[in-house]
């Protein structure tokens, strides 16, 4: 299933800059997978050394933030949109 990311500022170093690319996957794991492949470098950015999604980096489908939904295991349908965006901090 082919899947739309938007790639964050931060991070679009690793698509030579462009801000939404198109990967495959069905869930959240494998399209990390998938961009990943195409985009080497840019998984490890996201997840921590335990696969887990970094704690300052946010990840949303379709509008609705993987942390409240199924995590790494949240379905993603045909045509999804996944978007990253790094928690801005301060104080």
């Amino acid at each position: 299933m082919s899947v739309s990311v938007r790639v964050p500022t931060i991070l679009r170093a690793y698509t030579q800059g462009v801000s939404e690319v198109s990967v495959e996957g069905s869930n959240l794991s494998e399209v990390l997978e998938s961009l990943d492949v195409s985009y080497p470098g840019i998984k490890s950015r996201v997840l921590d050394d335990a696969g887990e999604l970094r704690r300052f980096v946010n990840i949303y489908v379709d509008n609705d933030d993987v942390r409240f939904a199924e995590g790494l295991q949240t379905s993603i349908k045909d045509g999804g949109q996944v978007s990253i965006i790094p928690a801005v901090a301060g104080g």
